[in-house]
């Protein structure tokens, strides 16, 4: 059961949906946006139909190029979005001290609480969150005392079918570098998942703040679902320009994760994103992060290594790798690499984005 203590950052907690001017705590500046709030409208995110023949070639060109991409028709019905994006609203909506009975532990993974991101910052961000793992009934407990099924049947059914997405759209990007079931053994396994929600409340001052700051995943890859607000910006490698992913009716978007990026041996570039807040309106998020199971070594896949281009990374576990993501942030991929090379078809691997955008901390 998980404790019962207040939340393990007291002081960082605020009802932000009763503020009406924005505290110095939240109230970024301009060395703080990083790394140039430059947005380009021009560009827009790769949009695939699942349907499509052409759906594997364009999802392999999608990642090579961005890291991210949307996708349509992956039959993941739009009551069941709709059912969770009231489940995470009905969440967030409860009063902040009826939330806090679910506070994430000091150290703990699950539960409710600021962007586990936020000691690597100078500033608060405008969210909140709560993290979802095995021990969901537990958690819901702790908010619903006598009225909690309803929410762990949603969000049960919601991770039951977004398992099966992951698992084509993790094929489908490794198929597009000739990797297959073969090479990759653990992939039949029971993959490891969690669910994150975010909520993004109104801000008195939208352009001083900062919903969530920009990271990479630490996953394989990332299934969002976003509300019908913008709020979403990924950082196009090489580009040094914000793209916002405007949400589309029934599209999910999918993000290359740090161990994605690892499989594919610097290919894949684990894309840089962010949140930016409202000032009107209510964002939220719900994000599947997937991963392979917590003790299984992910390293460049051998279908991807060669003289030319030597592995980049020594082998590392899910779990081992979330440590040093909490230690080292944007610089965890750099602490795993075996080399930098520059290779027949260009890549040098110190172009990644964890190496060239300056973040905080």
């Amino acid at each position: 059961m998980p404790s019962r203590s207040i939340a393990p950052f007291p002081n960082k907690l605020l009802d932000l949906y009763s503020i009406k001017e924005l505290p110095e705590t939240h109230a970024w500046g301009p060395d703080d946006h990083t790394p140039d709030d430059t947005c380009d409208d021009l560009e827009t995110v790769p949009f695939i139909d699942l349907a499509d023949e052409n759906a594997p070639d364009l999802i392999g060109r999608a990642c090579k190029t961005w890291g991210v991409f949307q996708v349509v028709n992956h039959n993941v019905s739009k009551n069941l979005l709709d059912q969770v994006e009231f489940a995470g609203n009905h969440l967030f909506s409860l009063p902040l001290h009826q939330k806090l009975r679910a506070a994430r532990p000091p150290n703990g993974v699950a539960g409710y609480g600021v962007a586990r991101i936020s000691s690597f910052f100078p500033k608060l961000m405008w969210s909140e969150g709560f993290t979802i793992d095995d021990s969901l009934v537990d958690y819901a407990r702790l908010l619903w005392p006598d009225d909690y099924q309803h929410f762990c049947d949603t969000i049960e059914a919601y991770k039951k079918e977004m398992k099966e997405l992951a698992g084509k759209l993790m094929w489908l990007m490794l198929g597009s570098l000739g990797i297959t079931s073969d090479d990759i053994k653990w992939g039949g396994a029971g993959a490891g998942a969690a669910v994150q929600m975010n909520s993004y409340p109104a801000c008195p001052e939208p352009e001083r703040a900062m919903g969530l700051a920009a990271h990479t995943d630490s996953t394989i890859l990332t299934i969002l679902h976003q509300s019908n607000t913008s709020g979403l910006q990924v950082l196009r490698e090489g580009s040094g320009r914000w793209t916002t992913v405007a949400p589309a009716a029934g599209a999910l978007v999918v993000h290359v994760g740090d161990l994605m990026h690892i499989l594919s041996n610097g290919v894949f570039p684990s894309v840089v994103h962010r949140a930016v807040v409202n000032r009107a309106r209510h964002r939220l998020s719900v994000a599947y992060l997937y991963g392979p199971p917590a003790h299984v070594k992910i390293s460049p896949a051998a279908k991807v290594v060669d003289e030319r281009r030597p592995a980049l990374y020594r082998a590392i576990s899910w779990s081992e790798y979330l440590g040093t993501k909490a230690k080292h942030f944007d610089k965890a991929l750099t602490a795993l690499r075996l080399c930098e090379c520059e290779c027949d078809d260009g890549f040098v691997d110190t172009n990644h984005p964890h190496n060239t955008v300056k973040l905080q901390g």
